[in-house]
């Protein structure tokens, strides 16, 4: 390497992840960029096709060394993408030239916007095979702001192109290593080496670690000790955030270890399940069942939506997330991509939509400093640790300064007019907050996914289908819509609301009344 070339901003360490559908040549592509293999399974030979996570050391034209991750295509392995492109800088999507933007290379491209990383190329691969021009078109629509380079892992062309343009892209990038924090690398491979004992590799996403210090293994709360650490193979005496990294573990056997498992400095990261979160999400409803994806961990839980993108998750297992912690939240049944956003408070308590808790979540979206919320100072500080009890926060009134009574007064005309067609938080065009305000007050409820109504709509619509129930003895969705003279999408919202406020309870053809609690008269429930 040309020393002087690697000094300074540009010597930062990065990793730069692979996307892309499958068999459109990913690994070939990284064999041509790094002339390594990153297939190592006997079954990914067999079969051509990647599986498993592959690791890579790219020098690029100037010298730098970079970290690469090469990531399966295949939409059986999603979650493996997921934990591959977890804590990468940049991306280099994959399309090939004779088929194309395809499933995968969408759901790719989805998975890279929920996790925040906006700094990519597109390769148009084999080149050789097929005119690139409309793969390169498709390419600049589906990712308008990354360059895109044709070429072809079998003759070479566009390969120093595209390494000359990755140069440049990572160029830009600050990288991680400046940022003083403590230690922190979601685990996504476990093995033994003989004669040395446990090794865990991943990218460490903050601090640095060193040869000799004790860290925690979490959720466990294991403590190991670092016995040596390289970086591709190569040893060395620290590494530093934004690398690929290998760590020789004392203290722990291999088979204790899983996937998921986060190494870390002292008190850097803690087993969490509740998340408060700004979320982009397409077709998410309000107590979905969902896979939430963070670091090299997936759980499954439950979404809440509190405002339009704020939501609470609500994980059957634990994760290792930390305020500004980027997630990806998938469909469990048929598996997709629903979208992701970043953790706005990762050490949350379960909490409905109050006044105070969506201003203090409007407030931490928009990158304010906010004390911790009330809530928490009920926590003990540790074990045997007295519970500190503050005087109850005193609440704002629900309409703030910053929205005046004339525009919530035709936020709620707008409703009222939309009736049981309701409207989305876009369609009202709201300024931030102001929503949330009018469901504090009572004026909106948040009927089913995206979709807000006036209190008064949603009763009368509720009576309506109770006295449908009662004459017919149960309804379909079918039977609602034409019944009331609603489209379907809004008939589905209606019904939906009705069974989470367990009013209605859904049968396999049809819904019933769920006894006494059709009586109930909480209308928007969190």
């Amino acid at each position: 390497m040309t020393g002087a070339a690697v000094t300074g901003a540009a010597a930062q360490p990065l990793t730069l992840g692979t996307a892309g559908h499958v068999d459109h040549g990913k690994t070939a592509l990284v064999m041509a960029l790094t002339g390594v293999d990153t297939d190592r399974l006997p079954e990914e030979k067999q079969r051509g096709l990647t599986i498993e996570l592959g690791f890579a050391p790219l020098v690029l034209p100037g010298g730098r060394r970079i970290s690469l991750v090469d990531v399966p295509g295949h939409e059986r392995f999603v979650r493996t993408m997921v934990a591959g492109a977890s804590g990468i800088d940049v991306y280099l999507m994959v399309i090939a030239a004779d088929d194309g933007v395809m499933p995968q290379t969408r759901e790719h491209a989805e998975v890279l916007r929920a996790l925040g990383i906006e700094c990519g190329a597109v390769a148009v691969s084999k080149a050789d095979l097929a005119d690139p021009a409309p793969a390169s078109r498709e390419a600049a629509a589906l990712l308008p702001d990354a360059p895109v380079v044709a070429c072809s892992a079998r003759t070479g062309e566009g390969i120093g192109s595209l390494r000359s343009v990755l140069e440049q892209l990572t160029a830009q990038l600050p990288g991680r290593a400046r940022e003083r924090s403590l230690p922190r690398l979601h685990v996504d491979r476990v093995f033994t080496v003989r004669g040395r004992g446990t090794v865990v590799t991943g990218t460490l996403w903050s601090g640095v670690i060193t040869a000799g210090e004790e860290l925690e293994l979490q959720p466990s709360g294991a403590r190991v000790r670092v016995r040596g650490v390289q970086v591709h193979d190569r040893p060395v005496e620290d590494a530093a955030a934004g690398q690929r990294v290998a760590v020789n573990l004392t203290g722990v056997k291999a088979a204790a270890v899983q996937r998921g498992e986060a190494l870390c400095g002292p008190g850097a990261c803690a087993p969490t399940r509740v998340l408060d979160c700004s979320l982009s999400m397409r077709d998410a409803r309000h107590g979905q069942r969902v896979q939430v994806h963070h670091g090299t961990r997936a759980v499954p839980g439950r979404a809440a939506q509190l405002a339009d993108e704020l939501w609470q998750l609500r994980l059957e297992q634990p994760v290792l997330a930390q305020d500004g912690d980027r997630l990806v939240v998938r469909q469990l049944a048929p598996p997709d991509t629903l979208g992701g956003g970043v953790v706005l408070d990762a050490r949350a308590r379960r909490h409905g939509a109050r006044a105070d808790v969506l201003e203090r979540l409007v407030r931490l979206a928009r990158g304010e400093t906010v004390p911790p919320h009330a809530a928490s100072a009920l926590a003990p500080a540790g074990p045997g640790a007295p519970v500190k009890r503050r005087a109850p926060v005193q609440r704002r009134a629900p309409a703030a300064p910053e929205v005046p009574a004339e525009e919530l007064d035709a936020l709620e005309r707008r409703l009222l007019e939309a009736g049981a067609a309701m409207l989305s938080e876009a369609q009202l065009g709201t300024p931030p907050g102001a929503l949330a305000v009018l469901r504090a007050q009572g004026r909106a409820v948040r009927v089913s996914g995206r979709l807000y109504a006036h209190p008064d709509v949603l009763r009368d619509v509720r009576r309506s289908i109770l006295e449908l129930i009662e004459r017919e003895g149960s309804v379909t969705l079918a039977g609602v819509r034409d019944a009331l003279g609603l489209s379907r999408k809004s008939a589905q919202a209606f019904l939906e609301h009705l069974d989470a406020a367990r009013v209605t309870r859904r049968q396999p053809d049809d819904r019933r009344v769920a006894g006494a609690l059709a009586r109930t008269p909480d209308l928007d429930r969190a």
